[in-house]
């Protein structure tokens, strides 16, 4: 009786560190699988796309957030745009709500011409890579001094012509929504491969209705993944090492 007993809790082990083993393959698989996983601050308070929106609020003029969306879009954003402005001046909590609809409304769209799902704005508190931030301030400087260092030597020409091709369009008028988004798609591209992507880029302006930015913005995720490689090897270690003292 003793002896069956062992064997039951023995059993009863195996099969526990097997389900562990399991939820941390699958949890393996779908950080992997995963097509929101970013490093990308287009989706957070004070990100690119809620300054803009920011921005059309106080100037009265929706084409500042335009060139973010395809042109497919712009009629479901002029009149996200159009109810807000008209809903805010009700009272303040009408105005905090509508506004809230319309960031939201504008993340969304842009988000899933990307072929990202939409999981709501982040606060303004959420960590941002640092090839984001030094990306951004290489713009705002107008050269590509906080990226030394995070980019590769051989990398460099090309990431200095894609910086070059930002520079050239970025001061373009804000109701020429068409330049906008040829202001965009570059500004995708540079931050793309600052971040170590360099894959190819979908057509973003000129009035198509090509995906706006199409990418996945995975970012790399070695530490994830060594740790669940990890936990995951222990845990069928452990129950192989058991088994074989039966």
């Amino acid at each position: 009786m003793e002896v069956a007993a062992d064997n039951l809790k023995d059993n009863q082990k195996k099969v526990s560190t097997l389900r562990l083993g399991l939820l941390s393959l699958c949890t393996f698989i779908m950080l992997i699988l995963s097509p929101n996983v970013t490093f990308a601050h287009c989706d957070q308070m004070n990100g690119p796309l809620v300054s803009d929106a920011k921005k059309a609020i106080e100037q009265n003029n929706v084409n500042i957030v335009l060139k973010w969306v395809q042109a497919a879009h712009e009629t479901e954003i002029k009149e996200a745009f159009n109810q807000m402005m008209k809903v805010r001046e009700l009272s303040p909590d009408a105005k905090a709500l509508s506004e809230k609809y319309f960031f939201e409304t504008l993340v969304r769209i842009h988000r899933a011409g990307e072929g990202v799902a939409f999981t709501g704005i982040k606060p303004e508190d959420t960590p941002i890579d640092e090839k984001v931030m030094a990306a951004d301030k290489s713009i705002e400087l107008g050269n590509l001094s906080p990226l030394e260092g995070l980019v590769a030597k051989k990398d460099l020409p090309e990431l200095t012509e894609r910086f070059n091709k930002v520079m050239s369009l970025k001061n373009f008028d804000i109701n020429n929504v068409e330049a906008g988004r040829a202001y965009i798609e570059a500004y995708v591209l540079f931050f793309k491969f600052a971040e170590g992507e360099t894959e190819g880029h979908a057509d973003y302006g000129h009035g198509s209705d090509a995906n706006v930015g199409v990418t996945s913005h995975t970012p790399p995720i070695p530490w994830i993944l060594s740790g669940l490689f990890l936990i995951t090897t222990v845990l069928f270690g452990a129950l192989y090492f058991n088994k074989g003292k039966q």
